[in-house]
């Protein structure tokens, strides 16, 4: 007789919102300011989704990476990525070994990718058929070499960052590779009192140092709490009417979208917009989807799901600015 399958435990609510509280600010303690990054960086990890970082280079992304592996007690993993990058570089290789007898066999060395938390560095300079080894991992959890599909372990987070700036010598990447990232998160420059506390943490005699105050499997139980969060039929209506206007063709469309975009958001960013809402509604104590966290998620949700087209890139529309003319066209009902 085979037992029943085993229940995932499930924290309590409050000890989800303290739980992140103390990852947010041991992380704090590295990273100087950046509180927005920190924060939709945590939002991405406990919807079980992977994040896309826009900005120059030196400003902290590694670190970060590394820093909240280290503070949730996970594999970090990084990969440079490279013109001269192969898939076998990311998702491993079958080699052929031998043991003591001289018996030989097939054996799978696994990749980099193998991690709890890979952060992806400079994606966009790879090209489009090392960028799609990412795709089964990021979407899947899985990695799948010959005939053989390796499981990842969990959690599993993926970090890309791209450099806006040197585009000569890059790979865009596809809009199909750009939707598996649950936020696309623009990395700003710090502040002048921002690089100058930078300064005293990182050129002085003594480093920050960071506690661990949770571990994979915890990380595991918030996503699973994150998705028990109920929204009202209302709310999720609204969210519905915020991907259709994205979309030209739509009756409801306004007049921003039908002059800029040319195709708009995709049901996953539906689900993005929803999940991300209902951890930002933990995160603020509160057991319901308000309007004002779909709200706060749409940017980073849809920015990089919304494709603008000739027009827009010729009056340099960026896509918040369509983004933020969709939230003002579409009313709470």
């Amino acid at each position: 007789m085979t037992n029943p399958p085993r229940e995932i435990p499930l924290i309590s609510p409050d000890e989800f919102r303290k739980r992140a509280a103390l990852i947010e600010a041991e992380v704090g303690n590295v990273i100087v300011g950046q509180r927005d990054l920190i924060r939709q960086v945590i939002v991405t990890l406990l919807a079980g989704g992977n994040a896309l970082l826009e900005g120059v280079p030196g400003l902290a992304k590694t670190t970060l990476v590394r820093t909240l592996a280290d503070v949730i007690d996970c594999r970090f993993s990084r990969i440079q990525f490279t013109p001269d990058l192969m898939p076998a570089d990311i998702i491993g290789t079958t080699l052929i070994s031998e043991d003591a007898q001289g018996r030989k066999a097939f054996r799978f060395e696994p990749g980099p990718i193998f991690a709890n938390l890979v952060l992806a560095d400079e994606i966009n300079r790879a090209t489009p058929k090392t960028q799609s080894a990412l795709l089964e991992a990021m979407q899947e959890r899985t990695v799948s070499v010959a005939k053989t599909i390796h499981k990842l372990d969990q959690p599993f987070f993926v970090l890309a960052t791209q450099n806006p700036l040197e585009m000569e010598g890059t790979y865009p990447l596809p809009e199909a590779q750009l939707d598996r990232f649950f936020f696309k998160v623009n990395v700003t420059f710090p502040s002048a009192a921002e690089l100058v506390e930078i300064a005293q943490r990182t050129t002085g005699a003594r480093t920050p140092q960071t506690r661990k105050v949770a571990n994979g499997a915890m990380i595991v139980e918030m996503q699973e709490l994150a998705r028990t969060v109920p929204i009202a039929s209302h709310v999720l209506n609204y969210a519905a009417r915020l991907i259709t206007a994205t979309h030209p063709d739509s009756k409801d469309a306004p007049a921003v979208t039908r002059q800029y975009v040319r195709y708009g958001a995709s049901p996953r960013g539906m689900q993005g917009i929803i999940l991300a809402a209902k951890i930002m509604a933990m995160l603020d104590g509160r057991l319901n989807v308000a309007f004002a966290d779909l709200k706060a998620a749409a940017l980073p949700t849809l920015r990089h799901r919304v494709v603008l087209n000739f027009e827009a890139q010729a009056e340099g529309i960026a896509p918040d600015e369509v983004v933020k003319g969709v939230l003002e066209a579409v009313k709470e009902e």
